[in-house]
């Protein structure tokens, strides 16, 4: 009876969500409390349920859930709670993903720090894709693997048991004790994580950060798919795509806006792309360069996906150490990037340095021409050998228009990898695939990156890659035009507050073609103590955003978004984007980035009425 009538609650659902649950990255993020993203929105959907209310208008006030689909979604958390009611589990205890490597990666993760054991049980067949032998050697994982019949064929382990299995349906699964994880994979969609037992779940949290980081969850277009079959105790469908014309449009796309001649890879998040980088940057070097410690150079400041995931990475392998690399505000990235690599050859280590440029959130480029000479420059080993040379991982959302890999251009000679979020200007915030190029310095780099693309289960999917052949041939035409509107608006904000510090790229960066669309304000403070000036910017940071986005309540947001197709989003990076950064290494500053598409004039009046008022 319950679970007939949640099923038809869900089928109502679907028929009056709001088009943003399925064709956008954020949904209400007026509505949006940090501190509350992963129980707000599953909280109030399920007092909706008991009402028997499925309206759009209901539906559609529902706050924001969790973040930009890496962590989950409106239509994810259905998903889950509908199956969770159908076990009758908690809904936490169910968690999808676009991959179905991933899930079995963040129960071994966790696994690791707790010196527990894990055994890996399957039936039939493993996906091709995974490989137990790179996955023990090269993320650091140890698991036994067993192929088993049925669930009765279930041996006793001292440990985690995870037990994987095929399925074409979505249907009860009947819990056997002793398996601590199920893991139920669909090929086209990706997979769902059930957590068994009140003891396992401490799990919970771990397992849904490796989600936000690592990977992304099933996303909506596939969520959708899988919650009309659950509905219609169905089989899922196959679906019918364009994948491979659409990849190739898409390659050749990014081809044209990189000046790349090497061929793109495309995953399912910015972050997807950048673990694929990691790890195969790291299986390269455990196969050239046996016994040599591994230290990835990261700006201390840098967006906190970028900062959390590399130290993720090295927490897991005693070969791997990160190296902050200060860039912004009263240190230079050349001198930095200088400084470290002379070090780490002093080490005889291998030297990857993940960077922004521009950087975030101060926006500034730094020399090219002295940072080519910088990463050109032959160093030798206290013993006079040759060091080894670094590679460079150059994080381009801020500006993916820029040449820096092609024939000719500036980072054409050094070994540089660039890489793009996909939530920004490539998808126009409609998916969050991302995608990375490389240099011909790189072509064999690229190919083990892609392996790890693909042994994570994280590339595009089809959906994602439709979304990117879609938008992506408008994009440095949005991309021009979205900075006209942040020249204009930066220029008003110096008019209007001279007393105001604006990052921003300079008239002359914008001429060599650094046209980003997003500049960061340090308000002008009063206060007799730096203590009592920096509460004052603090609290003006908030009363700003707080005027633009109720003044402005159709366009104005509150959000880290970046090259959205409309609008305008603010953020304070320390609390935002900077989340897992050290305290220390915190921007409070508001970061504003502007779209093509919007009422620049509303824009400054309501800036007006805020100077006014200061």
């Amino acid at each position: 009876m319950e679970h007939s009538k949640r099923l038809n609650y869900i089928k109502e659902v679907l028929k009056n969500m709001p088009s943003d649950w399925l064709g956008l990255t954020t949904h209400r993020l007026d509505i949006y409390e940090e501190e509350l993203a992963k129980t707000q929105f599953l909280d109030q959907f399920e007092h909706l349920y008991q009402a028997g209310n499925s309206e759009s208008a209901a539906l559609y006030q529902l706050p924001t859930a969790y973040d930009y689909i890496r962590l989950g979604h409106p239509l994810s958390c259905v998903l889950e709670w509908g199956i969770a009611g159908l076990q009758g589990l908690a809904p936490e205890q169910l968690i999808s993903f676009s991959s179905r490597t991933i899930p079995i990666v963040s129960v071994l993760r966790k696994n690791l720090f707790d010196q527990k054991n894990t055994q890996i049980l399957y039936t039939g067949k493993l996906p091709a894709f995974f490989d137990s032998e790179v996955i023990k050697r090269v993320y650091g994982y140890t698991f036994e693997l067993k192929q088993i019949k049925d669930t009765t064929d279930i041996p006793e382990f001292d440990g985690s048991t995870v037990l994987i299995s095929e399925h074409t349906t979505i249907s009860k699964t009947v819990l056997h004790p002793t398996v601590d994880f199920y893991i139920h994979t669909y090929t086209q969609l990706g997979s769902i994580l059930l957590i068994n037992g009140e003891h396992n779940k401490d799990y919970i949290s771990d397992i849904q950060h490796v989600r936000r980081r690592e990977t992304i969850a099933m996303t909506p277009s596939d969520c959708l798919i899988a919650l009309k079959a659950l509905v219609d105790q169905s089989s899922i469908p196959q679906k019918k795509h364009t994948l491979l014309e659409d990849k190739t449009r898409v390659e050749n796309t990014i081809a044209d806006i990189t000046g790349s001649s090497t061929r793109a890879l495309m995953g399912s998040s910015g972050l997807s792309v950048q673990y694929a980088i990691m790890m195969g940057l790291i299986h390269d070097a455990l196969e050239k360069h046996k016994g040599k410690a591994i230290k990835f150079i990261v700006p201390p400041n840098c967006y906190g996906g970028t900062n959390d995931q590399a130290r993720r990475v090295a927490a897991c392998l005693d070969t791997v150490d990160v190296v902050d690399l200060p860039v912004d505000g009263d240190n230079d990235m050349v001198r930095s990037i200088d400084q470290v690599l002379n070090a780490m050859a002093k080490e005889d280590a291998v030297p990857y340095i993940i960077a922004e440029i521009p950087t975030n959130p101060r926006v500034e480029v730094p020399d090219l021409q002295e940072l080519k000479k910088v990463l050109s420059e032959v160093r030798t080993t206290l013993n006079g050998e040759t060091a080894i040379d670094p590679v460079f991982i150059l994080d381009q959302t801020f500006c993916p228009n820029v040449h820096f890999l092609g024939e000719g251009e500036i980072l054409s000679t050094i070994r540089t990898i660039s890489y793009a979020s996909g939530s920004k200007f490539p998808s126009g915030g409609k998916c969050t695939a991302g995608y990375c190029v490389g240099n011909t310095k790189t072509a064999d780099l690229m190919l083990t990156i892609e392996k790890h693309l693909q042994l994570c289960d994280n590339e595009a999917t089809a959906d994602q890659m439709m979304i990117l052949a879609t938008q992506m041939p408008s994009m440095n035409q949005r991309i021009h035009d979205a900075y006209l509107n942040t020249r204009e608006f930066v220029n008003f904000i110096h008019e209007t507050l001279p007393e105001a510090k604006i990052n921003f790229v300079s008239e002359e960066l914008a001429a060599q073609g650094f046209t980003p669309s997003v500049f960061s304000l340090d308000l002008p403070t009063k206060g007799n103590t730096p203590e009592e000036k920096e509460a004052h910017k603090r609290m003006l940071n908030h009363k700003l955003i707080h005027l633009m986005i109720t003044g402005i309540p159709t366009e104005s947001k509150y959000c880290v978004s970046y090259g959205q197709l409309q609008g305008c989003y603010w953020t304070i990076p320390a609390t935002s984007t900077q989340g897992t950064t050290k305290e220390d290494d915190k921007d409070y500053i508001a970061r504003v980035s502007l779209s093509a598409n919007m009422d620049l004039e509303r824009h400054k009046e309501v800036f007006l009425q805020f100077a006014e008022s200061m």
